[in-house]
């Protein structure tokens, strides 16, 4: 048995991660600030018997300190998401994932801590080398772009934590994530899904931004956590990198239709300006795909929910807890 420390433990995976791990009969500790994780999202775990809860900030390196000292892997998950929280906050978007991230990987290394860092698709860029492969070369926009603060900075996460592997040999692993989504995911900071079903629901105009031909591949939670359990624990995915997400292409535009077909929405579907979504100038990319060769060679992973299956449950949750 091993006691288990999830930084953002609170967010939207972290939070089915912990209910996973405890449901196999793991100890699991929780550090989050809830400054985009909410209590609500771990509220039915408080009581159990094998989990904590630190309301902390991942830079308290005391607290940080006894923490790491005391479990056995960590799921570094704590970090800056979403694009609208780029867009408004640069700087809590770098200073978070690039200090959070040095913090947790020095102190890993002076307890010989087992590392999964939670990285993002985000880092491909604006390649369109597709389907993205984990040793494609990135493409990335200019510095004076601040969507491109996040991809750099979760870079710059993934450098540190191949640098700490080669150099001390700390045993780490890094997840690319495409675009989980599930209940308890939030549309506050700019996730598609939640933002579209909400709107949905409450027969609002579903707000596709640009003209919505875009594609995304869309992975459910409890997919995405089965395939970080199995990494963490697999001797070779050490000192690895692997893409994470569903290879299911779907426009935007199209995702929306189905959202209004699935919630029998009266809503009409409105394109937005990227200019008027988030900031003149925004860039974006047209589509994202990932390979995942690598992690069904490593674990035999593929994704298993459709996305319809996933789209229900967000609707059901949207109409239950509005």
């Amino acid at each position: 048995m091993m006691r288990v420390l999830i930084t953002g433990g609170a967010g939207f995976i972290g939070s089915h991660l912990a209910e996973a791990l405890l449901a196999e009969g793991q100890p699991v500790v929780v550090i989050d600030n809830l400054s985009t994780g909410r209590i609500g999202n771990i509220a039915h775990l408080i009581d159990h018997p094998d989990f904590q809860f630190v309301n902390e900030t991942i830079h308290n390196e005391t607290v940080m300190d006894r923490l790491v000292s005391e479990c056995d892997l960590i799921y570094h998950l704590a970090g800056a998401v979403g694009v609208e929280l780029i867009i408004k906050d640069p700087v809590r978007t770098i200073e978070t994932n690039l200090i959070g991230t040095e913090t947790v990987l020095r102190l890993a290394r002076r307890y010989r801590r087992r590392v999964l860092i939670a990285s993002t698709s985000e880092v491909y860029g604006k390649s369109d080398d597709l389907p993205f492969r984990e040793d494609s070369d990135r493409i990335m926009g200019p510095t004076i772009k601040s969507r491109w603060a996040y991809a750099e900075s979760k870079a710059m996460d993934e450098f540190l934590a191949l640098a700490y592997h080669k150099q001390f040999g700390l045993p780490m692993v890094i997840c690319r994530f495409f675009n989980t989504v599930g209940p308890r995911q939030t549309g506050t900071y700019g996730m598609v899904i939640p933002r579209l079903v909400k709107q949905a629901v409450n027969d609002q105009p579903l707000t596709v931004h640009g003209d919505g031909q875009q594609t995304r591949c869309f992975c459910n939670v409890k997919d995405t956590v089965g395939a970080v359990i199995a990494l963490s624990r697999e001797p070779k995915a050490i000192g690895e990198i692997f893409n994470v997400g569903s290879r299911d292409e779907i426009t935007i535009l199209d995702l929306a239709r189905r959202i209004v077909a699935r919630a029998s929405s009266r809503s009409d579907i409105k394109l937005i300006p990227y200019d008027q979504a988030y900031e003149a100038g925004f860039e974006d990319m047209r589509r994202r795909v990932p390979s995942i060769d690598k992690i069904a060679a490593a674990i035999g992973w593929q994704p298993a929910i459709a996305l319809d299956q996933t789209l229900d449950e967000v609707i059901a949750e949207f109409r239950t807890h509005p």
